[in-house]
């Protein structure tokens, strides 16, 4: 009895997976870019990229040297956040400031230690930050400010000062109590690195065939369309998922960074983000057949996208409405919010189910271009 050859064959379809599965064995690009690149990018962002600023050079102008002036500027220097410098005049310090030595500089003016009896309107203190770098300078100030509290609120507990606000304040930060960025920036590299592994290993593989020739044969055989899609897309899912395992056994054991939620949720999440990924990088080797057009064309819709418009560095919701609109057709957009969720706060499927829709929305639309181009050669 023979078989309809226009219905989906699963020999056929296994046939051609063990033969996709032999040539990702034998080609070391395949395992460069699965294994050696996202640990190299996770190790990068691990230890070279952070947001916390520690050991921040500023100055200190000390006009007043009173004991309530060495008090507070013993504040600033016994702080881990700070690397002072302390002089009498402000001068000493503008050749630094311009010149990049400093971030910034605190002036105790001489009237410091006669502020309690002054109005409540005048500030004590003076603090000149370099604007050069707007976060930096911005980092500056709150913690002067917050340096300047805590000295106000010691103060007023071993001295029992008058006019002194007596407000105790217990603040409590959800879901990253320990406010530490690499914790964020972690998780967030992880869609980074997927949403270039994904794209990049269908891209440049299959556009690889195209140029020796083997995709046009492989297309000659009975194989339908959708079996050489489905040929292709597996094996690279499987090769991405143990490169996704790799990076959060690392991220969670050498990085400590927690895992609050399921490890089957993230495989399902991953497995959503993999589909819109995969497609992508499988839509772009059908259409460029080419590996130098392919890894540009990789790069161009799928890394820059996914590093300036995921909400991995930069706040989506400080975006202008314009861009905000274009994040919605990112597929590392939904991807990140879900891994954050899953790291740093544990299973919320409400949250977890809409953005899994997304993607594979996303992935739909990629997988139907591809077939409609991948017939239009078969013809």
């Amino acid at each position: 009895m023979t078989q309809d050859p226009d219905k989906f064959n699963w020999r056929r379809l296994k046939a051609l997976l063990i033969k996709e599965s032999y040539q990702i064995v034998r080609d070391p690009s395949s395992l460069l870019i699965s294994i050696f690149l996202p640990l190299l990018l996770l190790f990068l962002y691990g230890f070279g990229v952070s947001l916390d600023l520690n050991h921040l050079r500023i100055g200190i102008v000390m006009e007043d040297t009173a004991p309530d002036a060495q008090s507070l500027t013993k504040s600033f220097t016994d702080s881990r956040y700070f690397d002072v410098k302390i002089v009498r005049d402000r001068r000493e310090l503008l050749r630094d400031i311009v010149a990049g030595k400093i971030r910034g500089f605190v002036v105790i003016p001489s009237y410091f230690s006669e502020f309690r009896n002054r109005a409540a309107t005048i500030a004590p203190l003076q603090a000149i930050a370099d604007g050069s770098e707007t976060n930096t300078a911005n980092f500056f100030q709150y913690y002067v400010q917050g340096t300047f509290a805590n000295w106000l609120q010691q103060e007023a507990i071993s001295s029992n000062l008058q006019g002194l606000p007596h407000i105790n304040v217990q603040p409590r930060v959800w879901f990253n109590e320990q406010l530490e960025s690499r914790y964020f920036l972690l998780t967030g590299s992880l869609a980074i690195i997927m949403t270039l592994i994904g794209t990049l290993l269908t891209a440049l593989v299959i556009s690889r065939e195209w140029e020796r020739g083997t995709m046009e044969a492989l297309i000659s055989t009975p194989l339908k369309t959708s079996e050489i899609i489905a040929g292709k897309v597996i094996p690279y899912y499987f090769l991405a998922q143990i490169s996704m395992t790799i990076c959060v056994l690392a991220t969670v054991f050498i990085f400590d960074v927690p895992l609050r939620g399921s490890v089957w949720a993230l495989y399902v999440v991953t497995s959503a983000f993999l589909v819109s990924a995969l497609g992508l990088g499988l839509m772009i080797s059908t259409v460029s057949r080419s590996q130098a057009l392919s890894y540009q064309v990789a790069i161009v819709t799928g890394f820059f996208p996914g590093f300036i418009l995921s909400g991995f560095l930069f706040e989506i919701f400080s975006m202008p409405k314009w861009i905000k609109m274009i994040t919605y057709i990112i597929p590392s957009r939904y991807f990140v919010q879900n891994l954050q969720t899953l790291f740093l706060v544990g299973d919320v499927w409400p949250l977890l189910l809409k953005n899994i829709f997304f993607m594979l929305l996303i992935g739909f639309i990629f997988f139907v271009i591809t077939k409609r181009k991948t017939v239009k050669r078969l013809e």
